[in-house]
């Protein structure tokens, strides 16, 4: 019998849809919700649950940007053969991502028992939701805005990059709050910002799904609920990308950290009173 029932499925699918992308951490809310509907967290089948429905909204991310990827795949594959073209950005942006990568596949396969034991407490999420706010609100001001995606440079993407880590050790910190963040402080504008992060989630995420997809399978986690959640992550992911990128080219970041130091205080009441466990 699955360990996570299709409803259950169906619920996680559309929290991970909604916050992977958002600056309010998507473990973090999955972790809250699970612990909500009594879904052991630290559970090896359930953390390669989470993991396999991430490629759902990586999958929204490259329907969305589109576009952008096959460009950036274009001028890569025209610059392996042309070296005038290797001065193209857009040539040196695609190697820029695989080389940003690389350091969160480190962190990840060496600190991988931390990650699914310790730091996986719901105390880490509360404690790490309330501590990224103070970037995010930080970096928001800290950052000149003045440079566009156009401007972004190796070693934007290589900081921004290992920026990630911290959402990895950290959860509730924010893959996409981190990384927009350490954005903001290299004076990327907000929409450049947010754009970057995307596409720097590309690789981490898929490849971090792909690698969980056989340990979810066999740990517990039936063939359908990991369909549901991927599905309903994709569909409310497509949505959610779209909203955002409407929303920070008028908007601060303001209304987001608010919100993570509320849940951030709600969690630790809950868990202080017994409601959710640890």
């Amino acid at each position: 019998m699955s360990v996570i029932s299709v409803g259950q499925a169906l619920v996680l699918g559309v929290v991970e849809g909604l916050t992977e992308f958002l600056p309010v951490s998507s473990t973090g809310h999955l972790k809250i919700v699970e612990g909500l509907m009594k879904i052991p967290v630290t559970d090896g089948a359930v953390v390669g649950f989470t993991a396999v429905i991430q490629v759902g909204a990586i999958a929204a991310v490259l329907l969305y940007f589109f576009t952008d990827i096959a460009r950036f795949a274009s001028a890569w594959v025209r610059g392996l053969t042309h070296p005038a073209e290797r001065r193209n950005h857009d040539y040196k942006f695609a190697w820029w991502v695989v080389y940003a990568t690389i350091p969160i596949v480190a962190v990840g396969l060496l600190a991988k028992p931390l990650i699914e034991g310790p730091l996986a407490s719901l105390w880490v999420v509360g404690a790490s939701l309330i501590i990224g706010s103070g970037f995010m609100w930080a970096a928001d001001r800290m950052g000149r805005h003045k440079r566009g995606e156009g401007d972004v440079t190796f070693a934007d993407a290589m900081i921004v990059g290992c920026s990630q880590i911290l959402a990895l050790l950290f959860p509730g910190f924010s893959r996409s709050g981190a990384t927009i963040s350490t954005a903001l402080i290299r004076d990327l504008d907000r929409v450049a910002a947010t754009r970057l992060s995307f596409f720097l989630g590309i690789p981490a995420l898929t490849g971090a799904g792909l690698y969980e997809l056989k340990d979810a399978l066999g740990a517990g986690v039936g063939a359908a609920p990991l369909a549901v959640g991927t599905v309903a992550s994709f569909v409310v992911a497509y949505a959610s990308i779209a909203w955002l990128l409407r929303f920070v080219a008028k908007h601060s970041f303001n209304a987001f950290v608010l919100y993570r130091i509320i849940v951030g205080v709600a969690l630790f009441g809950l868990l202080g009173t017994g409601v959710v466990g640890a």
